[in-house]
């Protein structure tokens, strides 16, 4: 009963998986009922009303990998939910939950000393002054004459504005709640589709500090009304654009630890084929629980090619040939990943299997779940 709420999570993202994942539309039930369109994990489940204890496991360990490396926080979810998936049907077959946990702990094991065998140093990456000069660029934003506002862009809106004028107001877009007494007069606020429409880009509640800054970055003076606003001095910026956090995560990380992994679903397949040796050259009900633990590794893979629109099936069965042959370079859509420059951090891709794997054992150790009353206050004379 205790995996049936860490499933639904894993199910509810799921989908966004992936380079071509479906998004998510999230609606605010507060004032406003603002609407935020995004796949990305971490921002998904930061919004949602949670209230079954293992699903808040998973949400935490999403947390805990978006705080730790930025990157990877749909995938670890994923994962503790297929290693979840695979544990309830081994212990429908009366296998103790602790003797799953010790084949898990095995097969993690196993799956990380795969990736190490199979790790490429970047340090001489030919690419590297290319994102060197990335990573200074994002610094360099934090100069007297650069700023970064950590706000987000509204839907429909540019995204990049080029020689932008800035107008910079400390006052609401909306218009002023108004009682009038003896008539039915309804004031209704601007359409916030008129901005988009005229190609805008608006921005609300940044604070005053930000809004502050942003006037003596761009020149301009702070608006407190809207009344004339053909008298108030513009700001002027060369460039307005939107920064990707989780590319610059994952480079963050590349340059801590420039050890790197092929992408596009090659690390679960070569994770997956260690992971099946030893379930063969383990004896008793412990291969049972590193078998299973192959399947949710492949099932990674194959649910990103589900929501590519691919045939996962026939592709997951030729990848699984392709990785059969020595030193295989494989990937989704059955390419070569080396060839194709696809690759991914390999503190990232270790974090989702021992962060998935530990979430997976913690949820498997309860056997049930108790309601309890409500702590009672001490009288404090």
């Amino acid at each position: 009963a205790s995996f049936i709420g860490a499933m639904a999570i894993a199910d509810l993202v799921k989908t966004t998986l992936g380079p071509k994942g479906m998004d998510k539309i999230l609606q605010s039930t507060g004032r406003g009922h603002s609407v935020t369109v995004t796949n990305d994990g971490a921002t998904i489940l930061k919004s949602l009303h949670i209230d079954n204890p293992a699903a808040k496991v998973l949400v935490e360990i999403s947390k805990v990998q978006d705080d730790e490396v930025g990157d990877g926080t749909t995938s670890v979810v994923v994962l503790a939910g297929e290693l979840l998936r695979e544990a309830e049907k081994l212990v429908a077959t009366k296998i103790h939950p602790m003797t799953i946990i010790a084949g898990f702990r095995m097969a993690a094991e196993c799956a990380r000393e795969a990736l190490l065998k199979r790790v490429m140093d970047n340090k001489e990456d030919p690419g590297k002054e290319h994102f060197a000069k990335l990573a200074v660029d994002a610094v360099m934003r934090l100069k007297v004459r650069r700023f970064i506002l950590d706000k987000k862009i509204g839907i429909g809106q540019p995204k990049r504005i080029e020689n932008a004028k800035i107008l910079v107001a400390n006052t609401a877009m909306d218009t002023d709640k108004v009682k009038i007494y003896g008539a039915r007069v309804r004031v209704d606020s601007m359409n916030r589709g008129t901005i988009c429409d005229a190609g805008i880009l608006a921005i609300e509640h940044a604070d005053f500090d930000g809004i502050e800054r942003l006037a003596l970055v761009t020149g301009g003076d702070i608006a407190s009304t809207f009344d004339n606003p053909e008298s108030v001095k513009l700001g002027h910026c060369k460039l307005i654009e939107e920064i990707m956090i989780d590319a610059l995560c994952v480079l963050s990380q590349t340059v801590n630890d420039s050890r790197v992994l092929l992408g596009g679903g090659w690390p679960e397949m070569v994770m997956a084929k260690a992971v099946d040796e030893l379930a063969r050259k383990t004896p008793g009900k412990k291969s049972h629980a590193i078998e299973a633990f192959s399947r949710a590794l492949i099932a990674i893979p194959t649910i990103i090619a589900d929501n590519a629109g691919l045939d996962s099936a026939d592709l997951v069965a030729r990848l699984r040939a392709e990785h059969h042959k020595e030193g295989s370079t494989a990937g989704i859509d059955v390419g070569d990943m080396a060839e194709r420059g696809i690759s991914e951090a390999f503190k990232v891709k270790q974090a989702v299997l021992l962060s998935a794997t530990e979430a997976a054992e913690m949820i498997l150790r309860v056997d049930e779940i108790i309601t309890c009353a409500p702590r009672k206050r001490e009288d404090r004379m």
